[in-house]
């Protein structure tokens, strides 16, 4: 089992937040209970923030973290456009590991926490970042900048709410491309987030905002870091996810 301490890589991006010693899963999990989502607020947000994204930035293998790449495929697949020249939107970019996949080449990036903006400028593959907590702040992009705007991971309960898809189809020029990725947590509320989600982007469509290109069940998403049971390898527990592709209408503006 993977422990965080005091020199280890992981904890440079957590530090005043966990005690050494503390399991991945055991930390992971007491940061997302119902109890501390209720109690939040914005700054504690941010802090969490970092602290998820740390924890998928080092520990990338540990938790079998496979969204940014599986996004990236799904998008390349059905993008036909020169990958050269379309500027993408990379909404909680984090440290940036869907700009370091091979593909697109012009990123402008958006996160909540000030720390993974930090690690992401060193990658030297965003043209710009943003600071903005999604759901308080609104998404810092003009209305049709975009040719593609996505956000992998984010879309759950307690992080970004679901009325922020409308922003993301806001910055997206007309016949442009959201892509979005969703773990689904084995909790009620996560449930009730994905009905919500799924209600809203459906909506969407009957309102001629956009269109479904594709949507996409993952098995084995990642590592299920909430179950704290210590298993061997092949009875570890995964979570899947979904991912969906929406092309922009030519001719709505979402006002």
């Amino acid at each position: 089992m993977f422990y965080f301490s005091s020199n280890s890589p992981a904890w440079t991006g957590i530090e005043h937040t966990a005690a050494g010693g503390l399991s991945l899963q055991s930390y992971i999990y007491s940061a997302h209970t119902n109890k501390l989502k209720k109690q939040t607020k914005n700054l504690f947000l941010r802090n969490t923030l970092s602290v998820w994204h740390a924890v998928h930035a080092y520990t990338e293998d540990i938790i079998r973290y496979r969204a940014p790449q599986l996004v990236v495929n799904f998008l390349n697949d059905h993008f036909c456009g020169n990958r050269e020249e379309v500027q993408v939107l990379d909404v909680a970019c984090g440290s940036g590991l869907a700009a370091k996949l091979r593909g697109f080449r012009h990123f402008v990036g958006v996160d909540g926490s000030k720390g993974m903006l930090e690690q992401a400028a060193k990658t030297s593959l965003y043209q710009d970042l943003k600071l903005a907590l999604l759901g308080t702040d609104p998404l810092p992009a003009e209305t049709g900048q975009f040719d593609v705007v996505m956000i992998i991971g984010a879309l759950r309960d307690g992080f970004v709410p679901v009325s922020v898809i409308r922003e993301l189809c806001n910055a997206t020029k007309p016949g442009g491309f959201v892509c979005m990725s969703r773990v689904d947590p084995k909790s009620e509320s996560g449930d009730k987030y994905k009905a919500s989600m799924e209600q809203e982007l459906q909506l969407m469509v009957e309102e001629g905002l956009w269109s479904l290109v594709d949507t996409k069940e993952l098995n084995r998403y990642m590592l299920d870091v909430y179950n704290d049971k210590s298993k061997k390898e092949e009875d570890e527990e995964y979570l899947h996810g979904t991912m969906y592709l929406y092309r922009k209408s030519l001719n709505k503006i979402i006002i």
